[in-house]
């Protein structure tokens, strides 16, 4: 069967259309694809400037807040050491004019604040002199350097013959790093 030369150009016409209809579609989805993509960049392009700020914004508070906190870890020592702050403590009743009568350094307990874990010694002071002596020696403990860490929980007084008999309860705080 021998095809007549106007049917085989009639085939080869539809073929080519149909080629033609085949490659219209793609690339019109392909379009379409494109456009949406294109719509989508230039909408998140938008955000970009926007997210940089925040992200700068929050680095610099990232640096400020690592900041704070190594300026306050700076404030604790790394241990109570209870040799030294026993030395420090005598030291600081002979300046004073009061008698450190006993001192005990119990194991230290740690705490957790905020994420950050510190040994806590929790001492009793019991000191006796005159009342002025004693608020120096308490007045001392608040305001000395080396006692930046310390905080004074409670004092409880007892008067007689011009002595004034005191227990001081304190907590020094360091940092467990």
């Amino acid at each position: 069967m021998k095809v007549s030369r106007k049917v085989g150009l009639v085939l080869a016409a539809v073929a080519i259309v149909a080629v033609l209809v085949v490659a219209y579609v793609v690339y019109s989805g392909l379009a379409v694809q494109r456009n949406d993509l294109n719509t989508r960049l230039s909408r998140a392009q938008t955000f970009v400037p926007a997210l940089t700020n925040q992200k700068n914004n929050l680095q610099d508070q990232l640096a400020s807040a690592q900041s704070t906190v190594d300026t306050s870890q700076a404030k604790f020592p790394q241990s109570a050491e209870s040799i030294e702050y026993g030395e420090y403590l005598h030291e600081i009743a002979d300046d004073c004019n009061v008698e450190l009568t006993s001192l005990n350094f119990p194991e230290p307990k740690s705490v957790t604040a905020n994420g950050v874990t510190y040994s806590v010694v929790s001492l009793t002071l019991p000191v006796s002199g005159a009342l002025d002596d004693v608020f120096d020696f308490i007045q001392t403990l608040r305001t000395d350097d080396r006692f930046a860490s310390t905080e004074i929980k409670t004092v409880t007084m007892g008067m007689g013959d011009g002595t004034t008999t005191t227990t001081i309860s304190v907590d020094i705080y360091a940092h467990r790093g």
